[in-house]
């Protein structure tokens, strides 16, 4: 046992040294920085940020792409607050809640401090997913090393389900059909098996399949994009910012509904695809529910900010945990950050921690570099911040498109990525508008060659059998999950549905 805690304190240290070199700190700075102004502005999520930026990343080295990547990953999620607070439109999507307490905070001349406290809160919620990441992974790593070709199978279906099943703004039918669609999406182009060539219509472009990353740009990019220039939002700021900085009865406030808030959105983050705007609202619920002051939630309550800004800050660690154990990311900016590891060579899953073994640790110190440069950073540019915010999207999107046809070309030199990017990001767009939930088919499409392999190559070994599943504890687990999943999503559709049917014309 001495041993094992020597030997992980070493490797701790190894990616310690790595993460707090040079450039890697000053990269983070600037990247937590950067990430600030793009959740700052409405329009450009973290998502969004990540899918344009992965490109940059081809020639640095691991620690430093890392390093750059959680910066501005941290700094988004937090900086959607600024917007959410002061105008009452929130930067990011995990803001949306965030803004019920905080803009009427704004609007009594509270603002300044209200930003203060979420930003706090926000420091406080990763620190506390931090920490579950570096002590619980670990562990679930153990559990992953049993996981077989079945057990993978199923938790890329499980992955979709649940998903879709905790769509906040959608069914959960439509959730599945456009997760199972990113699944069609993976299938396209030579199988991994056999190479035999599958939906390509004769077409050699897509024997390669369907590139990732053009695909991530132009759902999230391009369809963002097109949604920006149709919209017609006042930009007007008009309230005094007043304090920023909160004083020590105002932290000392909030701090018990900022550390429940933690574990909530630590463990929303850790489900496959449920993201930070899931985690902010469930711990906005949950906190309205358990406090004292629960009736002034939505009227300019702290706790009831503390209680959103804190989650959706906590996810990023928690949708780690996933994501370095079994390669399912927990969001959709975690599936960017797993897209761009991969470039780099690294193969998160059960063997991560034998084949590159202070990934974990390197990855939960960046986090802390990036959190604190987050607090400082953020509290510092509250004001500045204020004054970015009167940029009119209508006039920044034009300039993002060639940013996005840059991403889309750089990755394979290919001008067929770009055609790939433009068609996702129109049918992006069209299922925004038939309030189609994104997270979902980008999850479908990163898990969709995982499940594809997993069950051939299971029913392989069972020579055609599905027996052999039967006998697997944790597959069988797996299938009893997904199957509730299945019967509570239609149960709550049907819900839905007559609800809707039933409300007056």
């Amino acid at each position: 046992m001495f041993e094992a805690f020597a030997q992980q304190f070493a490797l701790f240290g190894s990616a310690a040294a790595q993460a707090f070199g040079y450039p890697q700190v000053f990269v983070t700075m600037i990247a937590t920085v950067a990430g600030i102004v793009v959740g700052a502005i409405p329009g450009l999520t973290a998502t969004m940020a990540l899918a344009l930026l992965i490109n940059l990343t081809y020639s640095m080295q691991l620690a430093t792409a890392v390093a750059f990547l959680l910066g501005v990953y941290v700094g988004a999620v937090m900086g959607g607050c600024y917007s959410a607070i002061m105008i009452n439109i929130p930067g990011t999507p995990s803001a949306a809640a965030t803004a019920l307490d905080g803009f009427v905070l704004a609007k009594q001349g509270h603002g300044g401090q209200a930003i203060g406290v979420g930003i706090v809160a926000s420091f406080v919620g990763t620190l506390i997913s931090i920490l579950l990441l570096i002590f619980l992974t670990p562990f679930l790593y153990k559990i992953a090393l049993k996981f077989g070709q079945w057990e993978y199978f199923l938790i890329s279906v499980f992955g979709i389900m649940i998903c879709g099943n905790l769509s906040t703004q959608s069914t959960p039918l439509k959730g599945w059909i456009v997760g199972f669609l990113g699944f069609f999406t993976a299938m396209i182009g030579l199988d991994a098996v056999y190479a035999f060539p599958r939906f390509t219509y004769g077409s050699y472009d897509l024997m390669g399949g369907i590139s990732l990353i053009p695909a991530l740009i132009g759902v999230f990019g391009i369809s963002e994009i097109l949604s920006v220039l149709q919209e017609d939002v006042p930009y007007s700021i008009e309230n005094q910012l007043g304090k920023v900085l909160p004083d020590r009865s105002m932290v000392k406030q909030v701090l018990s509904t900022a550390v429940r808030s933690g574990l909530i959105g630590s463990g929303i983050g850790a489900v496959p695809g449920a993201g930070e705007d899931i985690a902010a609202w469930v711990s906005y619920d949950v906190g309205k529910r358990r406090s004292k002051h629960g009736h002034l939630f939505g009227k300019g309550s702290y706790e009831g900010l503390a209680s959103a800004e804190t989650a959706n800050n906590a996810c990023i660690g928690g949708a780690m945990i996933p994501l370095l154990t079994l390669a399912v990311p927990g969001s959709p900016p975690a599936a960017m950050f797993l897209a761009a590891i991969w470039l780099h060579g690294i193969k998160p899953g059960p063997m991560l921690a034998l084949e590159s073994p202070d990934f974990l640790y390197l990855t939960a110190v960046t986090l802390l570099i990036a959190t604190a440069s987050m607090l400082v950073f953020g509290l510092l540019l509250t004001k500045p911040m204020v004054k970015v915010l009167k940029i009119n999207r209508k006039i920044l999107m034009p300039i993002i498109v060639p940013l996005t046809v840059i991403g889309a070309y750089a990755g394979n030199v290919n001008i067929f990525d770009i055609h790939v990017m433009f068609i996702f990001g129109i049918l992006g767009y069209i299922l925004r508008k038939l309030n189609y939930p994104m997270a979902p088919l980008v999850l479908g499409i990163i898990l969709g060659p995982t499940a594809d392999i997993s069950f051939r190559q299971a029913l392989m070994q069972g020579q055609g059998s599905i027996i052999p599943l039967l006998g697997r504890p944790v597959g069988i687990v797996l299938m009893v999950a997904i199957i509730w999943i299945f019967i509570s999503g239609v149960k709550n559709s049907r819900l839905q549905k007559n609800t809707s049917n039933n409300q007056p014309i």
